[in-house]
């Protein structure tokens, strides 16, 4: 039995399995599904079906690697494109460590250019520095620090869905992804209709992308019938990403030393010398310009940085198109044989994908491991690993097997 065999097995054994439970997403008949055919390799779109039962059926008849719906609702799902009839679509949002820098990447993830076979490692270029190829081969790893960096921007996210946009923390639908991110759905009829551009005004405000810090509070002056400006002050006022780049100050200064000011280009002690004076006359009383020796062009680069901290990280292509598909709650990742898991927003936290995620929990097998970080998975930790024969959990044989880490030893 090959490697791949030996995992497709396991993946008809959990859809197959009376106890494994797929959510029903909601308006179920309104939405396209799709799957991944596991050996053939290739995507089956534009179904639909009456009920979930039956698609039930359908997933342990064909065992797929990967299965999703759409975040749209559509008069005729099954159709082509341009014959569905578009209704509107959730709003969801995608945090994945493969588009954020994290000093775990430069250890695990590995890129091979396909053309010239450079290498390197950390997030995969967009093109080969060699050659200029977009084409590679990649290897990632999810690790607890991966899972980290996401959850910290997924909290970023949600605190602005809900501070900023309004929705309740109880509408928000909470993910992990299955493999090293979170998914955040918004179902709302309030944003079902939002088309494009709309979306894409959410995405600008929740990267901070567009957001001046330049500027503010420009003070002008009719001088024969031409407004003109004579002065430039820095203000910040108390609403939306003002409040934020606020409440971001006052976590970086509370906390702030030498190196952090060096890290972010920030040359002035000043801001070390007089952090309790600007933290009471800047930011609470908004004296800007009543702090001895910051001038504007520091309070502006210190807001820039802030910025960058306060945004979120999020895939931004996912929100904007109204016609993506998403992974479906309750079914197994490809990449790493977790499941997509629902949790209460309240619980990102306390929520531990690597015990919490796992779908298979009986059984051992033996593998050849070429080369794998130690990770943990089930409770346990494994690793590290480097040419090593040995006896895993299921769950963790299956991960290496699908990361291309492993392959199955057949006694």
């Amino acid at each position: 039995m090959s490697s791949r065999d030996f995992v497709y097995s396991k993946f008809t054994e959990f859809y197959n399995d009376s106890s494994t439970v797929i959510s029903t997403p909601v308006s179920f008949e309104q939405r396209e599904f799709a799957y991944l055919m596991f050996k053939e390799r290739f995507m089956v779109r534009h179904k639909r079906f009456e009920s979930m039962p039956i698609f039930q059926n359908v997933l342990a008849y064909t065992a797929p690697s990967d299965v999703y719906h759409s975040c749209a609702y559509y008069d005729k799902p099954d159709l082509e494109m341009d014959k569905k009839g578009w209704i509107g679509s959730d709003l969801v949002f995608d945090i994945d460590a493969d588009h954020i820098p994290t000093s775990c990447g430069k250890i695990h993830d590995e890129w091979t250019c396909q053309t010239c076979e450079f290498s390197g490692k950390g997030i995969t270029p967009d093109e080969c520095p060699i050659c200029g190829s977009d084409r590679f081969s990649v290897k990632t790893w999810p690790c607890d620090l991966c899972i980290a960096s996401t959850r910290v921007e997924t909290g970023k996210l949600i605190d602005m869905l809900i501070k900023d946009f309004g929705f309740d923390v109880d509408e928000l639908h909470v993910f992990f992804s299955g493999h090293r991110g979170y998914h955040v759905h918004v179902e709302d009829e309030a944003v079902r209709s939002l088309d494009t551009l709309s979306r894409k005004e959410i995405v600008d405000f929740v990267t901070g992308l567009g957001l001046s810090v330049l500027d503010r509070g420009v003070k002008e002056k009719a001088i024969k019938g031409r407004t003109r400006v004579v002065a430039k002050k820095f203000i910040l006022h108390n609403y939306g990403w003002n409040r934020r780049l606020k409440a971001g100050m006052v976590k970086f200064l509370s906390n702030v030393t030498t190196e952090n000011l060096k890290t972010f280009g920030l040359r002035n002690n000043n801001l070390l010398k007089n952090k309790d004076v600007i933290l009471r006359r800047a930011i609470e009383e908004g004296k800007w310009d009543s702090i001895p020796g910051v001038s504007m062009a520091t309070w502006l680069k210190l807001a820039e940085q802030v910025k960058t901290l306060e945004s979120a990280n999020i895939d931004t292509v996912v929100t904007t198109d109204i016609h993506r598909l998403i992974r479906m709650n309750g079914t197994l990742h490809g990449k790493t044989g977790l499941l997509k898991t629902e949790f209460p927003a309240r619980q990102l936290d306390d929520f531990d994908p690597f015990t919490q995620a796992v779908a298979f929990k009986k059984g051992t097998a033996k593998v050849l491991i070429s080369e794998a970080p130690e990770f943990r998975l089930g409770g346990a930790t494994w690793g590290p690993y480097k040419n090593a024969k040995v006896v895993l959990p299921i769950a963790a044989a299956i991960m290496l097997i699908l990361k291309g880490r492993a392959e199955v030893v057949v006694n």
